[in-house]
């Protein structure tokens, strides 16, 4: 759905999981999709796609819930193939994940929302531990300094690890991207036209012309692309949106224009959905 062959990801659950993290060179991205639309309040189960959530679970909103709050969220695993590495991962969740992501996990009020989180999660600490060789509950995860202020708040990282990841999910999927140099990944929703409208006035000024010159009827999917490949791009610098959106031109067309000294590839997602990564010093994608 986002223009020309962009990076068509391995979806975890389904194809093999990477090996040891070997054999990839520079700038050259594996990316997944992981699929969470069997997932209801209560647990992980079979029965169709759910509502849509909030967008790469940033604002779990409510109170804590006492304790750790995951005892009575019921996840089994059947959000993945019996007998598959997720399934069972999913299904010792509680396991793998560390005291701060299930605190997280326990911040949100709905059981839908807090199950796309820890599936997620479980999900990134899975290939994690795939591409290490290492038990996923191992895996430390720590930020980097975030390089505008040097706060503990940049990119995500493993620590001690030779590879750079992204995370982010929206609604019933989540994306992962892995390089071994940085790297940003955004899966979005589209959006209604009232917002795709409010929205572009903050986008660069190339951009919102482009919008504005597409028939109403086009508009969310260009929006939605733009909006992606900014935010990869964002991410991977570990700036974020503490980025005025203003500022760097990614393009709203059918291909992303690639900021100095990266490289943009749109990913084919679900219709519904647009997705983009962004490699530092990329020369293009690789899959699994």
């Amino acid at each position: 759905m986002s223009g020309g062959p962009g990076i068509r990801p391995g979806v975890l659950g389904e194809d093999p999981l990477p090996g040891e993290w070997t054999g990839l060179t520079s700038g050259r991205p594996h990316v997944w999709l992981m699929r969470l639309d069997g997932l209801r309040p209560g647990g992980l189960v079979h029965d169709g796609p759910g509502p849509g959530g909030p967008t790469d679970g940033d604002a779990p909103g409510g109170h804590h819930l006492p304790g750790n709050g995951l005892a009575g969220s019921g996840l089994p695993g059947g959000g993945a193939p019996a007998g598959s590495p997720l399934d069972a991962s999913l299904r010792d969740y509680a396991r793998i994940l560390d005291p701060a992501e299930r605190d997280r996990a326990a911040a949100f009020v709905r059981d839908l929302h807090r199950n796309r989180y820890i599936a997620s999660h479980v999900g990134l600490r899975l290939l994690l531990g795939a591409y290490l060789a290492t038990d996923p509950a191992a895996v430390v995860l720590v930020r980097e300094p975030c390089p505008g202020c040097g706060g503990p708040h940049g990119r995500p990282a493993a620590a001690g690890a030779p590879l750079h990841f992204n995370l982010s999910h929206a609604g019933d999927l989540a994306l992962f991207a892995f390089a071994d140099t940085p790297v940003g990944a955004d899966v979005e929703q589209l959006q209604p036209a009232e917002v795709v409208d409010e929205v572009a006035r903050v986008l660069h000024p190339d951009e919102t012309a482009e919008l504005a010159a597409l028939p109403a009827a086009r508009r969310p999917e260009a929006f939605a692309r733009c909006w992606t490949r900014k935010e990869a791009y964002l991410k991977g610098t570990g700036t974020g949106l503490s980025e005025n959106p203003s500022v760097t031109y990614v393009g709203a067309g059918p291909a992303p224009a690639s900021p100095a000294g990266w490289a943009l590839t749109d990913v084919t997602a679900p219709p519904g959905y647009a997705a983009a990564v962004a490699v530092a010093n990329a020369r293009g994608p690789h899959l699994p």
